[in-house]
């Protein structure tokens, strides 16, 4: 018999609002308790996992010991856990969504020995909360209260062990019943020390929830996220508004929160809530440079002008993570005292405050890169307090550092389990995939209508869009984009679907990829291969046969068999009519001279159709305004083993262009199909236009070489941009360029149903309605866009919808998510590039090394230095014009720099340095100066470039050969000789060892063209600007 309560719920909105809702709560006599050793297993209806027969006890984590020991209760050692209901919803209600699913994904996994009890549920374990109660004590009661209730359901016959951090539960509970024990999982020693601790307040105490959600509505309050400055962590973090604070608040800029007093305990990327303080009490950002290992260089420095200033006075919620941190070194350990426990560690993150954690194995991990969790911050402790969680690897070693920039932008790259591969279709010389019967019924064959092909890099294996065009009977032209269908293999809710929802995209790092599909899919049958049958989705238009205006369109599933796998450069010489090229394409080298005459000719003609197509929609997006911006490209040149061998200069081809415009139109039409069909949850990209006063720096920069920037609009930026050129400096528009694509926004993803529909245009290609549908097979967004575009077709057809369509506020949840980790990959892609440069410059001597002088590019002044791009090997980097001890630079009659007595005096485009003997010598914006680039090598952070002018004058290359190599060619250098030398490092190891296992194939997925994908996708993998702004 089913018993009837009434359940209150306080939840909070996105925008920051409180919501009370009351629910109807049933309770049942039985629910299932999934343990071998229950009475009535019927009754019960345990169905599914079952805990394990051969434990000694059960044990149940209280509610704040999943939160804060996830990973511990991870072992696979640990067994015969029982997650109860409540602790699970405080993990969902606390901790965010991350952390839930990952309990959520422990659940479900065969191979964990853990069951989830719903205690909240079952009549006699549910307890309603008393009047007064805390939520904390309650929660911890009710666990308690299931746990007893669990002992004797089992007949007493298995003892119960009750992990929580509740000292005063502990006492409580811990001789209440006989078989049910209480105990925490820190030792008494360690919780005497934490009660001895001062109750000097160190911070203020931060509001209640109350407080801050009518400070918010009154105005009194602004909500935002934290972003400290990695430059200047210690001093500068800024609140970016969020929710209706950024509509109501009536700032235009985002708050600057100035020192760790201000930001009373609130961590990087946390939710937090901020007051105001007096206009007089505003301070400015700092113009100067300044080394992230210095906390108050800067601090003597003028500021700029004075912007909106606040202290945080609550935290709304609190994103903390997995850190990797590096313990002190032996003499700081020894300074401590042999005995001390509490240990001050550094992230590997400048933003992250030291953290204090107990251990004994300080001097055991002084050479490694270690992971460790935040469990809490009072305010009565200067730093926040956490616990040790595993061990990365040796500092300094590849893949130690690898793994440290995964763990630090929540990169998880485990293995497809056995569970997801199952479900993969099989595709085996002894048993081939094959078109199947009914698949032919319903899809439109285009195997012997069409000439279908694909244009990639050389040496692509997953090729995820095919083109077509042909003349049609009435004489207009067909263009067709045809792209893999995904979604045929994987299916919603499947064990795959959910885990590439989870990875969300695949991630390119400098040496390697890590999937978001299986290789059967990603590399084999979700690739559109030449000369082999394939499923696609495609879209293809009527088009005008001399105008190419478009008449109609038509989209759905066909059949394919690509005709020809055409290299990039192959087709740019059919394009200008170089036919020596055809030796190089496999499908016509074995024809007889007559039939490769007719297949070429047939394929030249598409080749040129496509391309003038594509100029045609170039040219009206151009006139709407679309921007091209400065971004990196070069070829990866694969060995026999897959591994890089050589980066080579990608020239812009026009053929680049044109698959690039079919891709776009195809991703237009696309978005306009589903938001006409599901104008409330469709997934489009949006990018809004930047705003004007980040735009100041570029205009400023190009007024010093005489060019004025308009950017009221995309089609005026453009238009000025196209109009920068200096004749006798080609960097010059490169960098301004880069510079105006610092000042944007990045393209999100985000549902129809939450925007108005004026917000939904993309500033970059100047189109009002876009999406990403061309890259499933990498991209989980494109995934949910296929499956709207079949709901679509299926809804025009007044068909019923296969598709469960997501509702506008689950899309909105996974875009934020996919938003998210594609943050994450563009980081880690950054990062690791920026890892294989250090790694390579720093065995090279700076002054003997050739490589290690180059020329360099002045494009930002500082008022005590200046900020240089590096076109040789693409790297921006500061360089000081006064040093520590204080002298300044001086260049004597040779041009050759050396430090002396002095003084800076910056303006608007120049600096100059004058010595006290009264030489000068100036630096303009653009300037060309030698620079010496060496590596400042860093214990506790990644190694960092660093950049010395040692000439005013442009650096001349002595070897004539090497002057007209590309910046990118030597950059070569960089990728192959640390993998070479890595690799012989692994090879020594495996003598030892002699253990290869195969998963790491595949664990690491590729370690060759990768790195193409990574620049043609990633506009610009520079190192990063430290004077970029603190949004990016």
């Amino acid at each position: 018999m089913l018993q009837k309560r009434e359940k209150v719920l306080l939840l909070r909105t996105f925008q920051g609002r409180t919501l009370r809702i009351v629910r109807e709560h049933y309770l049942r006599p039985c629910v299932p308790c999934n343990s071998p050793l229950c009475p009535q297993p019927a009754a019960c209806r345990n169905e599914g996992k079952l805990l394990s027969s051969d434990v000694t006890h059960y044990v149940i984590p209280d509610w704040k010991v999943v939160q804060d020991y996830l990973e511990i209760l991870e072992f696979p050692e640990l067994k015969g856990i029982i997650f109860m209901q409540t602790a699970c919803q405080a993990v969902q209600h606390q901790r965010g969504r991350r952390q839930y699913n990952k309990l959520r994904n422990l659940l479900k996994d065969a191979r964990h020995d853990c069951i989830l009890f719903a205690n909240e549920f079952q009549q006699h374990c549910y307890l309603p909360r008393e009047r007064g109660e805390s939520m904390e004590k309650w929660q911890t009661r009710s666990i308690y209260n299931a746990a007893v209730w669990y002992y004797h359901h089992c007949q007493d016959r298995m003892p119960i062990v009750m992990v929580t951090e509740d000292e005063e539960a502990i006492q409580q509970y811990g001789s209440e019943t006989e078989g049910v024990f209480v105990i925490s999982f820190k030792s008494r020693q360690e919780r005497e020390n934490e009660s001895q601790e001062s109750h000097g307040k160190e911070y203020p105490e931060h509001l209640p929830l109350e407080v801050l959600e009518a400070g918010i509505k009154s105005g009194r309050y602004i909500q935002g996220i934290l972003n400290v400055n990695k430059h200047r962590a210690q001093i500068e973090a800024f609140v970016r508004l969020q929710g209706a604070s950024s509509k109501d608040s009536g700032l235009i800029s985002d708050i600057l929160i100035h020192g760790m007093k201000a930001r009373n305990r609130s961590i990087h990327g946390d939710v937090v809530v901020v007051e105001l303080l007096p206009k007089n009490e505003w301070k400015g950002r700092i113009a100067a440079l300044c080394e992230n290992d210095s906390d108050d260089k800067a601090l003597g420095e003028s500021p700029s002008e004075p912007m909106p200033t606040g202290r945080v006075v609550g935290i709304l919620q609190k994103n903390w993570r997995d850190y990797v941190v590096t313990f002190p070194s032996k003499e700081e350990v020894q300074s401590q005292g042999k005995n001390a426990q509490k240990i001050l560690v550094t992230p590997w993150d400048y933003r992250i405050p030291k953290i204090r954690i107990s251990t004994q194995q300080a001097e055991a991990l002084q050479d490694f890169r270690v992971v460790v969790r935040i469990d809490s911050w009072e305010s009565t402790s200067v730093y926040p307090n956490g616990h040790f969680v595993r061990v990365l690897g040796r500092i300094g070693d590849l893949e130690g550092e690898i793994a440290t920039i995964l763990v630090e932008n929540s990169i998880s790259v485990v293995p497809f389990s056995e569970a997801q591969m199952c479900e993969m279709p099989v595709n085996t010389p002894e048993n081939p995939w094959k078109v199947s019967p009914e698949e032919e019924q319903e899809r439109k064959d285009l195997r012997k209508t069409h000439l279908v092909f694909s244009i990639d890099p050389k040496g692509c294996e997953d090729v995820d869009d095919t083109l077509s065009v042909r003349t049609l009977n009435n004489g207009n032209l067909e263009l067709g984009v045809h792209i893999a269908d995904v979604t045929h293999f994987v299916a919603p809710n499947s064990y795959i679907d959910v885990e590439a929802r989870t990875r969300a995209t695949t991630y390119y790092l400098a040496d390697r990829r890590y999937d978001m599909l299986p290789s059967i899919l990603s590399a084999d049958l979700c690739s559109l291969l030449g000369g082999v049958d394939r499923y696609a989705v495609s879209v293809m238009w009527e088009l005008d046969e001399t105008s190419y205006e478009i008449k109609k369109v038509w989209y759905g599933r066909t059949i394919i068999r690509s005709a020809y796998k055409l290299f990039y450069e192959a087709a740019q010489e059919l394009l200008d009519g170089n036919f020596s090229i055809v030796d190089d394409i496999p499908e016509l080298k074995d024809l007889d001279e007559k039939s490769r005459q007719a297949k070429l000719e047939e394929l030249v003609w598409a080749i040129g159709k496509l391309t003038d197509i594509a100029r045609h929609i170039r040219a009206k997006r151009d006139r709407c305004g679309a921007l091209e911006l400065e971004g990196v490209e070069v070829r990866v040149q694969l060995d026999e083993k897959k591994n890089i061998h050589d980066l080579i200069p990608k020239q812009p081809l026009e053929v680049h262009e044109t698959v690039a415009e079919c891709m776009i139109l195809a991703n237009h039409w696309v978005a306009k199909k589903i938001w006409e069909n599901f104008p409330h949850q469709a997934l489009l990209r949006q990018h809004p236009s930047p705003h004007q006063e980040f735009f100041s720096e570029l205009r400023e920069c190009a007024k010093a070489k005489g060019f004025f920037i308009d950017t009221r609009s995309n089609k005026t930026l453009a238009d000025s941009l196209d109009n920068a050129n200096d004749p006798n400096d080609p960097i010059v528009n490169r960098l301004l360029r880069s510079m105006a694509t610092q000042a944007m926004s990045n393209a999100l993803y985000f549902s129809t149903g939450s925007c108005a529909e004026e917000e939904f245009h993309h500033y970059g290609l100047a189109l009002d309605k876009y999406t990403h549908f061309t890259s499933p097979i990498r991209r989980y967004s494109d995934i949910v866009v296929h499956r709207l575009l079949m709901a679509a077709i299926s809804k025009d057809k007044k068909m019923e919808m296969k598709e469960n369509l997501l509702s506008n506020k689950d899309l909105e949840e996974l875009c934020r998510h996919i938003n998210n980790r594609n943050r994450a990959a563009q980081h880690s892609q950054k990062q690791s590039t920026e890892l294989f440069q250090c790694m390579y410059f720093k065995d090279k001597d700076p002054e003997t090394e050739e490589r290690c002088i180059s020329d360099g590019v002045i494009y930002s002044i500082r008022t005590n230095g200046v900020l240089v791009f590096i076109p040789r090997f693409g790297i921006k980097g500061a360089a000081y014009l006064k040093n520590k001890d204080g002298l300044v630079i001086s260049c004597g009659p040779d041009s050759r720099s050396e430090w002396k007595p002095g003084s800076l005096q910056r303006f608007q485009n120049k600096i100059i340095s004058t010595t006290t003997a009264g030489q000068s010598v100036t630096f303009h914006l653009f300037d060309h100066v030698t620079v010496r680039i060496s590596v400042q090598a860093l214990r506790c952070h990644s190694d960092t470039i660093r950049l010395e002018i040692i000439s005013n004058k442009p650096y001349m290359i002595p070897n004539t050969e090497l002057f007209h190599q590309s910046s990118l060619l030597l950059k070569s250098e960089l990728v192959k000789e640390v993998t070479r030398s890595m690799e012989e490092a692994q090879l020594a190891q495996e003598v030892k060892v002699n253990i290869i296992q195969e998963e790491y194939q595949e664990y690491c997925q590729t370690k060759g063209q990768s790195l193409y994908t990574l620049l043609e996708e990633i506009r610009d993998l520079a190192l990063l600007d430290v004077s970029s702004n603190y949004r990016t």
